[in-house]
């Protein structure tokens, strides 16, 4: 009798079946890094913006509008992933809050808030 070489197909049905294990436990991991990697890029953003509302603060009394800190001017990975807003208070004592609202693939993250004395929320994402 002549041996034949190559799998069966139950050698095949059960790498199959392995493989998908593998990636059912892999992927949401793989997904879940990627959000929170989009998430650190868009609170980088934010702490930029924060420093850029400060700086204008001193030279002007005043804190800046959306486009003169760069909000309108985003980053294509944050962009992509979140909108942004900031909302003035003229005071006493001024104030600005910075939101950024998520969009697309991100909106199970939620949204991100900074405001001129440094509150974080929500504070479980910082």
């Amino acid at each position: 009798m002549k041996k034949q070489k190559g799998f069966t197909l139950v050698e095949l049905l059960i790498t199959m079946v392995i493989v998908a294990i593998l990636a059912s436990i892999a992927l949401p991991s793989y997904r879940d890094s990627v959000r929170k990697g989009k998430r650190r890029a868009a609170q980088a953003a934010m702490m930029d913006m924060a420093s850029r509302e400060q700086q204008y603060f001193v030279a002007n009394r005043s804190f800046g509008t959306t486009a003169q800190v760069g909000c309108d001017a985003l980053a294509t990975e944050v962009s992509e992933n979140y909108t942004c807003a900031i909302t003035l208070s003229a005071g006493p004592p001024p104030a600005f809050s910075i939101t950024f609202t998520a969009i697309a693939n991100q909106t199970a993250d939620g949204n991100l808030t900074l405001d001129s004395v440094g509150n974080k929320t929500p504070a479980a994402k910082w």
